[in-house]
């Protein structure tokens, strides 16, 4: 199934894209796609829904986060060897994990919004999964259970709060819209194998990350078990997995976006984003 929810913000209704890629609205059978209804019964239960019986939602409709109410933004960090070499970093021995705010989610086509001091404002395509199951120090081998789906994610970046203001990472990550997710979720039947899609990434029309999730330093199912080993993860989780090599930081010289530029990226099975950077 691709999951997914329209409508203007803040008052999304949830949906799926049937196999002819007509939106569906699912509001018969849930309130919203959230935490209480990413679990496996929920989902079982909407694979036995026939999707041409549900009402037609016209194509222009605004896409919103396929996932409603997330509390955990968890992002990995340099987990492609080509990226942590284009940025002059040492490849990681463990995960690299930080956070992003909730607040920065917004939907796969909505506008990225800078302000004056974002002026390194970067790109990074990923691929983020969506937890449906309590996962607490779950081995390896029973991670990918855990998970409802699987997504698209834009890790906007300001590098000059990422790197120059000290502390942590999530300093250059967490501002509203620098978190665009969907445009639905993928259901793990859809995807057999995680480990083998091609992801990509456009900056006005110019190809600058086309990469594969088969060159991941660690494993979906690595990083799902390793960030359970220090909390409880739970329903509507997100985690999103390191970008591939092609950021801006990494081109000699730096390049960075602008108010204007349109950003588009997608991934194998996952569909894609279109954003416009737009100046506060």
């Amino acid at each position: 199934m691709k999951l997914l929810r329209f409508g203007e913000r803040g008052s999304e209704r949830p949906g799926l894209l049937d196999r002819d890629g007509v939106i569906r609205d699912l509001s018969e059978f849930l309130p919203d796609i959230q935490r209480s209804t990413l679990n496996k019964a929920s989902l079982d239960m909407l694979e036995q829904v026939k999707p041409t019986s549900l009402p037609s939602v016209p194509g222009n409709v605004r896409l919103g986060p396929p996932v409603a109410d997330i509390r955990h933004f968890i992002a990995v960090g340099l987990n492609y060897i080509d990226h942590a070499v284009e940025t002059d970093t040492p490849i990681p021995s463990e995960p690299v994990i930080f956070s992003k705010a909730p607040s920065s989610i917004v939907g796969p086509n909505d506008a990225i919004i800078v302000n004056s001091q974002a002026h390194m404002l970067d790109w990074e395509a990923e691929i983020a999964v969506v937890i449906g199951e309590h996962a607490f120090a779950i081995p390896e081998s029973d991670a990918l259970s855990t998970v409802a789906g699987y997504l698209v994610c834009h890790d906007v970046s300001d590098r000059h709060a990422q790197i120059n203001r000290g502390g942590q990472w999530i300093k250059g990550k967490s501002a509203p819209t620098f978190g665009p997710l969907g445009p639905w979720l993928v259901t793990p039947d859809e995807i057999p194998d995680p480990q083998n899609l091609k992801i990509w990434l456009s900056v006005n029309g110019i190809t600058r990350q086309s990469s594969s999730t088969a060159k991941m330093i660690f494993s979906f199912s690595h990083i799902i078990s390793y960030v359970s080993q220090f909390m409880a993860l739970e329903p509507g989780d997100v985690i999103t997995t390191g970008t591939p090599h092609g950021v801006g930081l990494g081109m000699k010289p730096p390049m960075f976006l602008k108010p204007g530029d349109v950003i588009e990226l997608g991934a194998d099975g996952l569909g894609q984003q279109k954003q416009v950077v737009v100046h506060r």
